[in-house]
């Protein structure tokens, strides 16, 4: 990231019902929080949720809202075409102004890397001053994601805030 902004709070919530339940260990999850607390994010906050769109909805807004806001939420996982994959409804339920731009960008690097980027229906939005963007599930495919998005974020969260407008010209 790049920019005048120093540093941004965050969160990641894991969706997977295994890691959740203790039956898994959530790698995804610690890649974005180093990924974020690389690129200036202090604290990242880590949460758990299992694929229920009512459980992920809260959490979320939770993260957006009160004494655990934070600047950026990052979502891993429940994006795909199962029926428990239900990150983006429960995003959605939740948000005020979607940005889709993120989501967009996500989808079309990953077309270069695999043609199932295709099955993901990962969203992106706002909630108050917190930018929420779905990414995949895998390790390697949140490191892909992040890369993709990465050089957006500080000029997402600044204008968000209210530090820059929306174009330096």
């Amino acid at each position: 990231m790049t920019g005048a902004m120093k540093t941004f709070t965050a969160a990641v919530v894991t969706v997977s019902d295994s890691c959740s339940q203790g039956e898994r260990t959530d790698e995804s999850g610690a890649v974005l929080e180093r990924l974020l607390a690389g690129a200036g994010a202090s604290p990242v906050v880590r949460r758990l949720a299992p694929d229920e769109r009512r459980e992920i909805a809260s959490m979320l807004e939770g993260l957006c809202l009160g004494p655990d806001r934070v600047d950026l939420v990052i979502t891993t996982g429940g994006t795909g075409l199962s029926p428990r994959d239900l990150t983006p409804e429960a995003t959605l339920d939740i948000v005020e102004r979607e940005a889709p731009g993120f989501a967009e960008a996500l989808r079309a690097a990953s077309l270069g890397i695999t043609p199932h980027a295709m099955l993901s229906r990962g969203v992106s939005g706002i909630r108050g001053a917190t930018l929420i963007i779905n990414f995949p599930g895998s390790p390697k495919a949140c490191r892909e994601a992040f890369a993709v998005v990465g050089p957006a974020l500080a000029h997402a969260l600044e204008t968000l805030s209210g530090v820059r407008g929306e174009c330096a010209r």
